[in-house]
């Protein structure tokens, strides 16, 4: 496809997203809309067959990009794929790489066994707890967000990945609680759970295991998928996976709808209307430093450098240079 067309494909995905996230009477995903997670044991190269209900079209195979193995937005009928990085604002993949609010790729290695803060808002605050492994010839962790711990109001949602050692995609290892309460969402493809004392607050599956979207209208849309580091991924990389840990983490994709222009943290600095990208784009792995500044004592602290929550005062940027 030339690339012209897949640009405005991914841009008519993304206005499908949007839309589907602002309009309280629309909540669920498309019917087109469909994931492609890691294979059952952890393996890349899975392919999803799109049919087409209308007969306009013939069956195909879709396939996730290489930029994207384990992981990729399909849309049939047409078997048209997208990797999560590449439309949906706020994306963390991986040893963290997050877009920000200003279309810029970035690393976030943070450290390992370690709560950052990376949205901090007067009304909203977000954490991400990061594991990882320690290469012995590098200087820092390869590290990848467990979990997430979000706060608004008086409420704190969690969601994680469970620790889990041989992959297998049939089990669902992705652990929600909501004011210290599980959240029990049926273990089929478009299940939903609603809170009862959040009007607006619903988890939705968008696979029958380990892959869900949280919404919260009118202040957040997050996309989150629990994979593995693959057996590939760990031999090119030298990740060290091992028998008793796949090292399963979070794939996330954020929207927000409300931020204040005096957010701050790893992700939530990039929408400011001040933010300077200080980091050199032009570099193939440019990473923000400054991790003192956003790191918390647990996973719903509200006490990093930079925390805005609860505060309705301006304060000024605080912004790490690159590495």
């Amino acid at each position: 496809m030339a690339r012209a067309a897949v640009v405005a494909a991914a841009a008519a995905l993304l206005v499908v997203v949007c839309a589907a996230a602002q309009a309280p009477s629309s909540p669920r995903l498309p019917s087109n809309y469909h994931v492609i997670n890691p294979g059952r044991f952890g393996k890349r190269d899975q392919q999803l067959s799109c049919t087409d209900s209308n007969g306009n079209k013939a069956v195909c195979m879709a396939k996730c990009d290489k930029r994207c193995p384990n992981q990729c937005i399909v849309m049939c009928p047409g078997c048209k794929t997208f990797c999560m990085c590449d439309f949906y604002p706020g994306v963390s993949c991986g040893d963290p790489r997050f877009t920000g609010g200003d279309g810029n790729n970035f690393y976030f290695h943070g450290k390992k066994d370690h709560d950052f803060c990376i949205v901090s808002d007067a009304d909203l605050h977000i954490n991400a707890h990061f594991i990882g492994k320690r290469n012995p010839t590098m200087s820092r962790d390869f590290t990848w967000i467990q979990a997430l711990g979000i706060r608004f109001a008086d409420h704190r949602l969690y969601m994680g990945a469970l620790k889990t050692a041989k992959w297998n995609s049939d089990d669902d290892r992705l652990e929600l609680a909501f004011d210290g309460a599980p959240v029990d969402v049926p273990a089929e493809l478009g299940a939903r759970w609603e809170s009862a004392a959040v009007p607006g607050l619903t988890v939705t599956r968008t696979a029958a295991t380990n892959a869900v979207r949280v919404q919260l209208a009118g202040v957040l849309d997050i996309m989150a998928n629990v994979v593995p580091i693959t057996e590939q991924d760990s031999r090119i990389h030298n990740y060290g996976v091992t028998e008793e840990d796949s090292l399963a983490h979070l794939d996330l994709g954020f929207k927000f709808y409300d931020l204040s222009d005096d957010v701050h943290g790893v992700l939530g600095q990039t929408y400011r209307s001040d933010y300077v990208n200080k980091l050199s784009v032009s570099a193939s792995m440019p990473v923000m430093g400054g991790a003192p500044s956003y790191v918390v004592s647990d996973i719903f602290s509200a006490d990093c450098a930079v925390a805005r929550f609860g505060r309705r005062a301006g304060i000024s940027m605080v912004t790490g240079t690159a590495n």
